[in-house]
């Protein structure tokens, strides 16, 4: 059961997969960051406010901090942004790459054809220079 454990953990999947969520980690305090330290001000100036996530409500005993759900969304929002924006450039490459594939692909077969063409015609030619030589 160890073996099989040693190598479900160590197939390539398993692997890319930890590699993309520290990488997610590392993306998501980046993508935090810029929200906490350039967008909320940025938006706190048209809202009369530096922080965002000290905008708060209360009723009764109860407190909602409404600004820290903003922050939140916000950074939902970038993260969705530019996961959206790689997924797209990653599948352009991926079709340019494919039909670059495909018109090589094509070029060989072509190529192919006309070879057999050729072949074709010569074996034509013998079969009619035989034929001349068998009637003579």
């Amino acid at each position: 059961m160890l073996k099989e454990f040693r190598e479900f953990i160590l197939r390539g999947n398993v692997m890319d997969l930890a590699v993309g969520v520290i990488i997610g980690s590392a993306f998501t305090a980046i993508v935090t960051s810029l929200v906490k330290n350039l967008i909320n001000p940025l938006i706190g100036i048209f809202l009369g406010r530096i922080d965002l996530s000290n905008l708060v409500f209360k009723v009764g005993d109860a407190t909602f901090r409404y600004g820290a759900f903003l922050n939140s969304v916000i950074n939902f929002l970038i993260i969705a942004l530019v996961v959206f924006l790689l997924m797209k450039s990653i599948n352009t490459v991926m079709e340019k790459a494919a039909a670059l594939a495909k018109s090589e692909e094509d070029a060989k077969e072509a190529e192919e054809e006309e070879k057999e063409a050729t072949e074709t015609d010569y074996l034509k030619q013998i079969v009619a220079l035989l034929e001349k030589q068998d009637n003579k």
